[in-house]
């Protein structure tokens, strides 16, 4: 008996020491940023009735909480260290559970919960650990803002980043028809943004977008899916297969095929079919005659009528969208039968450029340049009278190209008599006209800031214009910038075009003053160039005269040996290095 109960005094101490203390149940709970924790702890209300309870940080202490973070009267809550806390449970039912809305990392930690049920050493106690780890962001809601012929902004609202800042977002960009294996992927470094545009996009397609967030535990899931199509743009390329056929004396027959489809920009509406008389005797044409025909086939015809006989006539076809007219397709001049010819003459041509050399058999060659036809182009004519001063242009700056991502920022200039209602941006290829193909994106008078999504990277162009209800300013200094290289900074070479010149050079952050497009910094670079050119022009000379010299040496005396030796020049040879 004495053996037995030396054999179980441990647990028998162990048994006491809880009855004096009070025995402590533990759990432990993982869950992430974000997110609500709840730690239970209940206890037997229809036996005990409703009890006084508390939630504390840290170990559970002989009495009370320590680091107290809510308390209850068994009835209704007493106290709580901030509205976080929650006691969410049916506190009649004996439900004492602890609700943290929102965790944080700095949440981690050990968590006791103290039932005081009346007398010795019954209190009921429960200790939870809880370990809250960050997260990926939550993913984004996208929306359109604005969709043009060839650009489109996309606009957010900030997220959750998942207990982790936010260093960048993700924009993927693909054709509506393919899958997103062949999407255009682009990293956005600035995390403070909360819109984006990307350009050069195809004018009447269809395409998807949607963008990841990015933090230091990882990648966010997809956000919603955007649908754009963008807008209708004038045709780019001329009808093809342009056919003339001379009919009778008094009439032409003209057939011709739609653009290329891909240079159509959309549904093609009608043709405009403008054709002259050219008359030999001034060598000189007369006045356009415009005619219309409706797009419905892809073989189009016309017969122009009442044309006189014998005579040549000029004849250019456009095509035309809702949004505007395209280039023509020109072709020789064909003339009209004889009033005794009963034959006809036919005349194949191909759309080339501007500048065209007909040459017919019976006629001699004429050179003629297709004029631009302004009576077959819809012009919007402003009636508006400016009478007062525009504002000036806005100074235009490089921030950062990373990959096919541009970030601009710009100085307002003089408002003019008028404050400034907004800003736009010309963005067009390096080697095509400002009178032609580019992308236009708008900007509010407030902003003063961009970034812009290249997804054809290459070199660009760029430029900007201020508005106010009084017009437009001039052009902003221009900037030629390559994407698709590793990201640079501002302050590398970048090319600036203002007023006809063109600076290369580091672009100055001081103030600039409004009638200067950019401040150029490259003077302390400028002198070293020139002590370094003018170092090795000096050297360059002193070895062409050296050389020359030596080949007379030894055309005089047919040998002659140098080489240096500690430094000194030395020589070999009959004749002494004096001429030297």
């Amino acid at each position: 008996m004495v053996v037995l109960g030396i054999r179980h005094l441990p647990l028998c101490c162990s048994l006491l020491l809880c009855l004096l203390l009070g025995c402590v149940a533990t759990e432990g709970i993982i869950t992430t940023v974000g997110t609500d924790a709840t730690l239970l702890c209940n206890y037997d209300a229809k036996y005990y009735g409703k009890l006084p309870v508390c939630w504390g940080r840290g170990a559970i202490p002989n009495s009370g909480c320590s680091n107290e973070v809510i308390r209850s009267d068994g009835t209704s809550v007493v106290h709580r260290l901030t509205e976080r806390y929650l006691l969410m449970g049916n506190l009649g039912e004996g439900n004492v559970s602890l609700t943290i809305r929102q965790v944080e990392e700095s949440d981690s930690g050990t968590y006791g919960c103290r039932v005081n049920i009346p007398g010795w050493f019954n209190d009921h106690k429960h200790q939870v650990t809880l370990t809250v780890v960050a997260g990926r962001p939550d993913p984004l809601m996208v929306q359109t803002r604005e969709v043009k012929e060839r650009s489109v902004t996309i606009r957010w609202n900030p997220v959750f980043d998942g207990g982790r800042p936010i260093t960048s977002y993700m924009v993927d960009l693909k054709n509506k028809q393919t899958s997103w294996n062949t999407e255009v992927r682009t990293k956005v470094l600035n995390p403070e943004l909360t819109e984006v545009t990307l350009v050069d996009l195809r004018p009447a397609k269809s395409y998807n977008i949607r963008m990841f967030v990015i933090n230091s535990i990882g990648m966010s899931e997809a956000s919603n899916v955007l649908t754009i199509t963008t807008k209708e743009a004038a045709p780019e390329g001329p009808p093809l297969d342009m056919r003339m056929e001379a009919l009778t004396p008094h009439s032409i027959k003209v057939t011709w095929k739609p653009p290329s489809a891909d240079l159509r920009n959309g549904v093609l509406q009608s043709y405009s079919i403008s054709y002259r008389e050219f008359d030999p005797v001034g060598m000189q044409f007369k006045r356009w005659q415009h005619q219309s025909v409706t797009a419905t086939r892809e073989l189009e015809s016309i017969v122009l009528s009442n044309l006189k006989p014998s005579t040549k006539y000029g004849v250019i076809i456009q095509a035309k969208t809702k949004a505007g007219i395209g280039p023509a397709s020109t072709a020789p001049l064909c003339a009209t039968l004889d009033e005794v010819h009963t034959t006809s003459e036919v005349v194949t041509v191909t759309p080339t450029s501007t500048d065209t050399t007909m040459q017919r058999e019976d006629t001699s060659s004429f050179t003629t340049a297709v004029e631009s036809v302004t009576d077959a182009t819809d012009w919007e004519q402003s009636t508006t009278s400016i009478t007062s001063v525009p504002p000036d242009p806005p100074v235009v700056e490089l921030k950062e190209v990373t990959d096919n991502s541009i970030s601009l920022f710009w100085t307002p200039a003089f408002e003019g008599d008028s404050p400034i209602t907004g800003y736009y941006l010309e963005y067009k290829a390096l080697n095509a006209s400002w009178d032609y193909t580019k992308t236009v994106v708008d900007f509010s008078p407030n902003q003063t800031e961009a970034t812009i999504i290249e997804i054809n990277p290459s070199t660009y162009n760029i430029r900007m214009f201020a508005k106010n209800s009084l017009g437009t300013s001039k052009p902003s200094n221009v900037l030629s910038i390559t994407t698709g290289r590793t990201g640079h900074q501002k302050n590398d070479s970048a090319t600036t075009v203002s007023s006809g010149t063109v600076s290369s050079g580091t672009v100055s952050s001081g103030t600039v003053s409004p009638d200067a497009a950019v401040i150029v910094n490259g003077s302390h670079n400028g002198h070293l160039a020139a002590i370094v050119m003018t170092v090795v022009l000096v050297v360059l000379i002193v070895a062409i005269v050296t050389t020359w010299q030596i080949r007379r040496v030894k055309q005089k005396e047919g040998s002659l040996s140098l080489w240096v030796s500690n430094g000194a020049l030395r020589y070999r040879g009959s004749e002494s290095l004096q001429e030297l």
